[in-house]
């Protein structure tokens, strides 16, 4: 189905306008961009190749100058609630018809499709919520670093990593379908490094790369087993940081899991006790190791740095690592799982090559949220994996489509030039995991993996 939206307006060229910005731009979108800060702008224009106005979004000259009247979405990204509130209300009254707003205030959390309509706002995006949400989702998949749910949950995507010891090492994803043969899977993206790779059938694995693997539902558990993937529950989480993100999330997961919430300072400190049911609040900097132990961390099965300090985040998680690594004082004991907030993107393929498991980045979450929207006549899902340059993407091929003309086997060297892996496909109903003989007809859904620079390209493939 052909998009209804192509040209973009976007205000604030930040971190999450910039990131988007970048990702529309990939995908074939007509972006523009409005922007007062000069410095910014002059960083944007060098660097990318979509249009830049520097103006103000108060001022309606600047609309004018950004050719507002003749766009068909609108996307506030500033880090003024106020503005990015009523530049909607302008674009309403300009012809906009979609506009999406980011507020940071949960004031506007519960908005109902009424209350949202008299702001003129299609979508509202908050990024505390969001990242506490994907927290709450990441601790209740205990197993493996991640689960992503993609075909309407028919199929997952299991992220790990491999270890010097385990089964997959050495292998190829042409060995492993044959030394595994009761439970169909893929193999679709690999993290080596700062390197992300779409793997072919003679890719080996070797030690420390993380792997994502696709199967059916049903299947999952029986492949983990297979493959030696630890199962189990979070039955403790430690939280560290009382900021909007640390305290979401224990809110969210407080009547599921034991949660303890780590604040250094003891005003916030006293007044998140007053806001908990269940949660134990602890006063202590929880920054290095005696004040972990204190906290108890040997003993939790996660642990989650919400704070706003990259350094802190990324250093508190990695001594909670060793405290929680139960290995070191009983025979076959567990190793906790470690989340991150980490703002800088420059630190996310960083954190997960020196051990952390999920690095989470609220821009980025931000965007995905966003992208959702943007895509929605055109891409049946989509889901960003954690740790590696790849998306997800889900499409239901048109007639006449060039992914309907061939097998996928017949098609393998034009995905292998743009790294692209087609790794499951439903047909009246019916899902299975995608070989080389699979034919796509036309009005099949079908998953596809890739990273968000070669989304055009799919994108080429499923329309006519």
């Amino acid at each position: 189905m052909k998009s209804e939206i192509n040209r973009i307006l976007i205000i604030g060229i930040g971190g999450v306008g910039l990131h988007l910005a970048r990702r529309l731009d990939h995908e074939g979108y007509e972006v523009t961009v409005l922007e007062s800060d000069v410095e910014l702008l002059k960083n944007v224009s060098e660097t990318f190749e979509f249009s830049v106005v520097h103006g103000n979004a108060m001022d309606l000259s600047s609309w004018e100058a950004a050719g507002a009247s003749g766009m068909d979405l609108l996307i506030t990204a500033t880090n003024d609630d106020a503005v990015n509130m009523l530049a909607c209300i302008v674009a309403e009254r300009l012809g906009i018809k979609r506009r999406i707003a980011r507020l940071r205030t949960m004031d506007f959390d519960n908005l109902n499709s009424e209350e949202s309509r008299s702001f003129h706002i299609d979508l509202v995006v908050h990024p505390e919520q969001l990242i506490a949400q994907e927290v709450q989702r990441l601790v209740r998949r205990s197993s493996g670093n991640d689960m992503v749910d993609v075909g309407n949950g028919n199929m997952r995507v299991l992220g790990l990593r491999v270890t010097d010891d385990s089964p997959l090492v050495g292998m190829t994803p042409r060995e492993l379908s044959k030394r595994y043969t009761e439970t169909d899977f893929r193999v679709v993206a690999l993290a080596r490094g700062i390197t992300t790779i779409i793997p072919q059938a003679d890719e080996s694995i070797v030690g420390a790369d993380q792997v994502f693997i696709m199967a059916l539902t049903q299947n999952m558990d029986r492949l983990m087993r297979e493959i030696g993937v630890e199962q189990g529950r979070v039955r403790r989480l430690a939280i560290l940081g009382g900021g909007l993100i640390g305290q979401r999330a224990a809110q969210l997961l407080e009547d599921e899991v034991e949660v303890r919430l780590i604040e250094r300072d003891p005003a916030r400190a006293e007044e998140l006790a007053g806001l908990m049911h269940r949660t134990e609040v602890m006063h202590s900097d929880g920054t290095n190791l005696d004040d972990l132990i204190q906290c108890g961390i040997p003993d939790s099965d996660s642990f989650v740095a919400t704070t706003g300090d990259n350094e802190t985040n990324i250093i508190s998680c990695l001594l909670a690592k060793h405290l929680m690594n139960r290995d070191n004082r009983e025979v076959g004991g567990r190793t906790g799982k470690t989340i991150a907030l980490v703002d800088n993107e420059d630190y996310l393929v960083l954190s997960s090559t020196i051990g952390l498991d999920i690095a989470l980045n609220a821009k980025i979450s931000t965007a995905n949220e966003i992208l959702k929207f943007v895509r929605r006549n055109e891409l049946v899902s989509v889901a960003h994996l954690h740790g590696v340059d790849a998306e997800v993407v889900e499409f239901q091929a048109a007639s006449n489509s060039p992914i309907t003309k061939k097998t996928l086997g017949g098609q393998a060297s034009f995905f292998k030039e743009y790294g692209i892996l087609i790794g499951g496909i439903e047909h009246e109903g019916r899902w299975e995991v995608a070989v080389g003989t699979t034919q796509v007809l036309p009005e099949s859904r079908v998953i596809a993996v890739c990273s968000s620079r070669q989304l055009r390209n799919v994108r080429r493939l499923f329309s006519t």
